[in-house]
């Protein structure tokens, strides 16, 4: 644990508690460190912080329109890593029907996360169900296939050369945002050994970045049993419960569901708003000055945005001030209704993310101006 140099000071006109009962005329600015973990100072504005009118460089907001990816892949391996660095490898893979080969993944850990499609994973340790909505994290070196009924889209989250853990609770206690017995598992059921043929299977092994053909004159998902502790697990996001504050807007890292050495992936999910008069009911404009941000919206009304549909991918890269668009700022402290219906799954990366050459329409150019004052 780092020994941070800090201890609290105030200067100026100031809310004595964070994101509550902000000076008149203010708008507060979150300068945090560790992805909300480490210190923090929050500062007060006279205008917005993202009320910049032109935009020069690289360091800027991103917006990508996964709905725009049409040609669909067979196997995972094909479609194109979207955002990636030495710990992690993101994909956005749209498919249909049954793989025609078995993969293994021989550089990490996969979280599948199911955005359109319902069917069947079948795996080392037998046989899941799939449907829209559902995490499966897939430990390394997992031999696996999906049969979709029909069109399907998925994100596929690599940690490489790490594996995928659950958050530190801490006081909430383990049963917090889903009891560990919601995890549900792979089952060596009828389906799973009725596809235990004695035809012809390739399978595909990524390792390094390089794929390796691998063919069996059977199917070599044919185990009769297993025991350890090492599985697939299962998880939707309808299954988790959001930890909630009444008087106080909770940072984004409350929401965390899984966690790797140098990245986290979060889940916002549908909760009340925050009831108490003085407390914002929308994200504080921040500076995540030490993670990357990226998060894909899978469903819902997403209340902190503007024009933003299911499907869409925000990147917003560590070291410049963001927050909600002027149409959310509008309800930042009177929301128009008592909840949000949202669903998302954020990653936030420690490391600085490469942003991959894709098509020119799969991105909006114009996003970074998305948080001009609205006429």
């Amino acid at each position: 644990m780092k020994n941070w140099i800090g201890f609290p000071k105030s200067e100026g006109r100031i809310s004595r508690q964070a994101h509550v009962d902000l000076p008149e005329g203010t708008y507060e600015r979150e300068l945090g460190r560790e992805g909300f973990f480490g210190p923090s100072t929050q500062m007060y504005h006279r205008h917005p912080p993202t009320g910049w009118v032109e935009w020069e460089g690289p360091l800027r907001p991103r917006s990508f329109h996964t709905t725009r990816l049409e040609q669909p892949q067979r196997c995972p391996w094909d479609a194109v890593p979207m955002f990636h660095n030495a710990h992690v490898q993101y994909r956005f893979w749209r498919t249909e029907g049954a793989m025609e080969t078995l993969v293994r993944n021989g550089d990490g850990d996969d979280l599948l996360f199911v955005h359109q499609g319902r069917g069947e994973l079948f795996c080392d340790y037998g046989h899941l169900s799939i449907e829209t909505g559902d995490y499966v994290v897939i430990p390394r070196g997992t031999l696996w296939r999906t049969e979709f009924a029909g069109p399907a889209a998925c994100l596929l989250i690599e940690a490489t050369n790490d594996a995928y853990g659950l958050p530190e609770k801490g006081m909430l206690g383990q049963h917090a945002l889903f009891d560990p017995l919601m995890l549900d598992s792979p089952v060596m059921d009828e389906a799973f050994r009725a596809q235990q043929t004695e035809d012809t299977w390739r399978v595909r092994i990524r390792r390094r970045g390089a794929i390796s053909t691998v063919t069996y004159p059977y199917n070599p998902l044919d185990a009769v049993g297993w025991r350890g502790s090492q599985t697939p697990v299962r998880i939707n996001v309808r299954e988790i419960r959001p930890v909630t504050s009444p008087r106080y807007h909770l940072p984004p890292s409350v929401h965390t569901t899984f966690v790797a050495e140098r990245f986290v992936v979060c889940t916002f999910a549908p909760r009340p708003f925050e009831t108490d008069p003085g407390a914002l009911k929308v994200p504080y404009y921040h500076n995540n000055d030490d993670y990357d941000e990226c998060t894909f919206y899978h469903a819902g009304d997403f209340f902190s945005r503007d024009n933003i549909q299911a499907g869409t991918i925000c990147f917003h890269p560590s070291g410049f001030p963001h927050g909600p668009h002027p149409k959310a700022l509008k309800n930042a402290f009177k929301p128009s209704r008592p909840a949000t219906d949202e669903y998302a799954v954020a990653l936030d990366t420690r490391d600085a993310l490469e942003v991959a050459s894709l098509p020119s329409a799969v991105e909006d150019a114009n996003y970074v101006y998305s948080w001009r004052a609205q006429p």
